[in-house]
Parts: structure tokens; C-alpha cells; sequence
């Protein structure tokens, strides 16, 4: 099957299992809210935010095993494969241990002692952290099957299994509903229980269907430093990522208290369904970018890395806009009662991860690449910035949104670093980049920003909110995509868009 061919299917599979999970998080999270309330929702986020700060180890090997498996896997080598996973399961194990550890003893301290939380809550907080504790160490130790799957371009397993994921939530909530005990301890260990049994699905289903996650006991020492050594670089990149993320929640915390963090939980929330949307692309275009590099189709490498960028920033958009022209009417219905700060959270949270997400099919490059060292030292520094930024205008400006505003200057900076690190690296053609992707996307965005701002000062007034996001959220829907067709698509895109759209036709005939 052709790569094309197999982006498209891999696409369906994991978009199926998006709006699935998507259509349920919308439901549950307003729910959730409402029973938990603000204070103890707020104090879930930033417990759970925290344990998911010492996450930076399983961040970084993930990514080394996600791109190894693939390397070799593009190679057509059965025999290393079955090498590399046995090594990234036993380094996993090691590290789940080491941040069980970390967890355990500075983490403890730190959430009982430095964290602003309620006092009459604590013996709730301590229960929650440990579950988290123990969710953490799984999530870790199951990378290198969900890896494999990847790697392997399985991706309707992750629509199947989706399935019974949105069951266990939804019997979350029931219970969350009718159950009376502490709500804040019931639903962290639901949560804990479901996700427990997911992750014995994934490591099952990869025993049984791909011989290589047969784990074995194998050490090779220039391997293993390889693999520590990629890791190593990934690590640095991986730290400032956290520090980016729950080290700003940590910061708000400390400024503001459990409010902010129900805030800043809430867009962070809104930002991972959203961004999945344009994830569930770029995880079908991952594995063919690095076996086209493995097999030394550099050329076609960078080509379908281009359109990943242009087409993961029309995909976002699409979904975006039409959440943003009713985000007030939207998150009325949804969540009902919510921090007033949510809304500028979440309009400045979608500007930040438009530009990521132009940013992340090049680093798929780099890591196939493998010579990473100079491009993580020069990312991670970058993205370290962001929280010392973050202290100093919260210090001084006393504005909680002003740590999106910074984020978004510094993901911008590292967007053009990335693209002078690929002119290095593969000899980028940056004028023609800047005119496949940069100038399409310049056009697209200045549309869209002009209709926003005609939009917001048009009065049309529509008293039923639901009536309302239906005619604003509809309007922004058709011209999003039409925008994005006129602006992103070259003729011969264009034309594959017709043939495909013309047989399309021709079948139901």
C-alpha cells in the first residue's frame, strides 16, 4: 500500500477514535466540574499537573522509542526490532522505577509542604497523589508497547480499544454522580482503575499480534548508549517542556491559588481535545517520514513534512475558529459555572499551538536524523525561558494571562530555529518552505483574523445560545474550510482532492 494511501487510512482510524473521545470529554468535563466544584477540580489539576512534572524522563524516551522503532522498521530489520524493544522495556522499567522514587520523596514533601491547597483537604490530596503516582509508573512502562503499535502504523486498534476507554468514563461520571463519598478520591481512583486496564489491553493485544513485543532479556552496550544517548539530548528538550506546561501551573498556583489552576486546567483540557484533532494527522504521517529518511528518500521526506505543517495548521484552524467566534455562548452551556479567567486562557492557548503545530513535523526530521544534540541544546534553552518570563510577569504585571502571552512569543522564536536547524541539516530549500507553507498559511491566517474581527462587531443578536453557536459556529465551520482550500492547496493537490472526490462520485452511481 502506498504511503499516501496509508496516511489517508491511518488519518480515519485515529480521527474516528478523536471525535469519539472528543464528544465524551466535552460531556464528562462539564460534569466533572460541576460535581467536583471549582476548588477541588483546581486542586486535581495541579496534583495531577505535578506528578506529570517528573514525567520528563518517560517524555523523552518515548520519543526515542517511537523513533527507533520506526528507523528500523523502514530498514526491514525483524532482528534489530525485536533488539530495540527489549532495550526500551527494560530502560522504561528503570526509569518508572527512578520517578516512583523522585515521587516518593521530593514530590511527597513538596505537595504536602510548598503547594497551595486547601488545609482541610489534605488527607484528599494525598490519596489523589499516590493514585497518580501509580498511573505514572503504568503510563511509563506501557511506551514501548504503544510504541510498537505506531511503528507499526496499527492505528485501528487505538479506534477500537477507544470504545471501551469512552465506557469507563462514562461509568466514571455515573458513579462520580450517585456515588456518595469524597468525589475529589472517587474520581481519582476511577481514573486510575480505568486506565490500568486500558494499558493491559494495548500490552495483550501487542503479544498477541506482533511477535517483537515478545519481551527478552538483551543488553548491548553501544546500543543501550546509543538509545541513553538520544535519550540524553531528548531529556534536556523534554525538561523544558514540563517546566513550560506545570511549571507555569505551579507558578499560578503560587501567585493565585486553585482557582487560576481550574482556569488554567480547564484550557489546558480544551487544548488537548482540540489539538488532537491535528495529532491524530501528524501520528499517521510520523512513521512515514522517518521510513522514507531511513530508506533514503530524503526528497520525499521533506516534501511530505511540508505538508504536514501546512495541512496540520488547516486542520487546527478549521476547528478552532468555529469554537472561538462562540467560546462564551459554547463554555455557558457546557461547563455552566467556570473561573472568568477561562476565556482569554483559551483564545490565548489556541494561538500558541497554531504556531506548534507548524512547528512539530519538522522536529520528526531532526529525530530521523538522529543528530539531535545541538538542535535540543538550542530548543530546550528556548523553552527553559519561558518560566523565569513567566515569574517575572506575574511579579511585576500581576496579569494571569500574560504566561500565555510569553509562550507564545517563545513557540514562535523555536518555530524559526527549527526551520535554520533543517537549512543546516538537509540543505532546506527556505525559500521555497516560506512559499510552500509560510506564505499559504500568512494569506489563511489574514482571512480568518479580518472575518473574526468583522464578526465580533457584527449585531447579530441571537437570544437561544444553542441557536446561536449553531449559525456562528456553522458560519465559521464552511468558511474555514473554504479558506483553507483557497489558501493552503496548490493546483496539484487540488486536482488529487478532485480525482478523489470524482470516484467518490462515480461509486455511488
Amino acid at each position: 500500500m502506498s504511503s499516501t494511501k496509508n496516511i489517508a487510512k491511518n488519518s480515519l482510524f485515529l480521527y474516528l477514535r478523536m471525535f469519539l473521545n472528543m464528544g465524551v470529554s466535552l460531556f464528562t468535563a462539564g460534569v466533572v466540574l460541576n460535581t467536583l466544584g471549582i476548588t477541588d477540580y483546581g486542586t486535581y489539576n495541579i496534583v495531577g499537573g505535578f506528578v506529570s512534572l517528573f514525567g520528563f524522563l518517560n517524555g523523552s524516551m518515548s520519543q526515542a522509542t517511537q523513533r527507533f522503532l520506526s528507523y528500523d522498521l523502514g530498514k526491514k530489520d525483524k532482528i534489530q526490532i525485536k533488539k530495540t524493544f527489549s532495550t526500551t522495556v527494560t530502560i522504561h522499567f528503570l526509569i518508572g522505577l527512578l520517578i516512583v522514587l523522585l515521587l516518593e520523596t521530593i514530590g511527597l514533601w513538596y505537595i504536602n509542604n510548598k503547594l497551595n491547597l486547601p488545609k482541610h483537604r489534605m488527607y484528599a490530596v494525598n490519596i489523589v497523589f499516590q493514585f497518580s503516582v501509580l498511573t505514572s509508573f503504568f503510563s511509563i512502562i506501557q511506551v514501548p508497547y504503544n510504541a510498537l503499535i505506531s511503528a507499526h502504523e496499527k492505528f485501528n486498534v487505538y479506534a477500537y480499544i477507544s470504545f471501551l476507554e469512552i465506557l469507563f468514563k462514562l461509568i466514571i461520571l455515573y458513579c462520580l454522580v450517585i456515588v456518595q463519598y469524597d468525589k475529589l478520591i472517587l474520581y481519582s481512583s476511577l481514573l486510575f482503575i480505568s486506565s490500568f486496564i486500558i494499558r493491559m489491553i494495548y500490552r495483550i493485544y501487542c503479544r498477541k499480534h506482533l511477535s517483537e513485543s515478545h519481551y527478552k532479556y538483551y543488553f548491548d552496550s553501544s546500543y543501550f548508549k546509543t538509545m541513553i544517548s538520544f535519550m540524553g539530548w531528548n531529556l534536556f528538550t523534554n525538561v523544558a517542556v514540563v517546566s513550560k506546561n506545570q511549571g507555569v501551573n505551579l507558578l499560578l498556583n503560587a501567585f493565585y491559588g486553585t482557582v487560576i489552576n481550574a482556569a488554567y486546567g480547564i484550557a489546558m483540557q480544551v487544548q488537548g481535545i482540540v489539538l488532537s484533532f491535528v495529532s491524530s494527522f501528524q501520528n499517521a504521517v510520523n512513521p512515514q517520514i522517518v521510513k522514507k529518511y531511513a530508506s533514503g528518500e530524503i526528497s520525499s521526506s521533506i516534501k511530505l513534512m511540508q505538508q504536514s505543517a501546512k495541512f496540520s495548521f488547516g486542520l487546527m484552524l478549521i476547528i478552532a475558529f468555529p469554537i472561538l467566534v462562540s467560546l462564551e455562548n459554547i463554555f455557558d452551556i457546557w461547563l455552566k459555572h467556570y473561573p472568568i479567567q477561562t476565556l482569554v486562557f483559551v483564545k490565548l492557548t489556541f494561538i500558541n499551538i497554531l504556531i506548534d503545530t507548524i512547528s512539530n513535523p519538522l522536529g520528526f526530521i531532526v529525530h530521523a536524523s538522529g543528530k539531535i544534540k545541538n538542535y535540543q541544546i538550542v530548543l530546550g534553552i528556548l523553552l527553559f525561558l519561558n518560566l523565569p518570563f513567566s515569574y517575572l510577569a506575574l511579579k511585576f504585571l500581576n496579569v494571569p494571562y500574560t504566561v500565555f502571552i510569553i509562550s507564545i512569543c517563545i513557540t514562535f522564536i523555536a518555530l524559526l530555529c527549527r526551520i535554520f536547524f533543517l537549512k543546516n541539516l538537509i540543505n532546506l530549500n527556505i525559500s521555497e518552505f516560506y512559499k510552500e507553507v509560510i506564505l499559504p498559511i500568512i494569506f489563511l491566517a489574514t482571512i480568518i483574523i479580518f472575518i473574526y474581527i468583522i464578526n465580533s462587531h457584527l449585531n447579530i443578536i441571537i437570544t437561544n445560545k444553542f441557536s446561536s453557536i449553531i449559525f456562528h459556529s456553522g458560519s465559521a465551520f464552511i468558511i474555514a474550510i473554504a479558506s483553507c482550500y483557497i489558501t493552503l492547496l496548490n493546483q496539484k493537490e487540488k486536482q488529487a482532492i478532485y480525482k478523489i472526490l470524482e470516484g467518490k462520485l462515480k461509486s455511488l452511481r
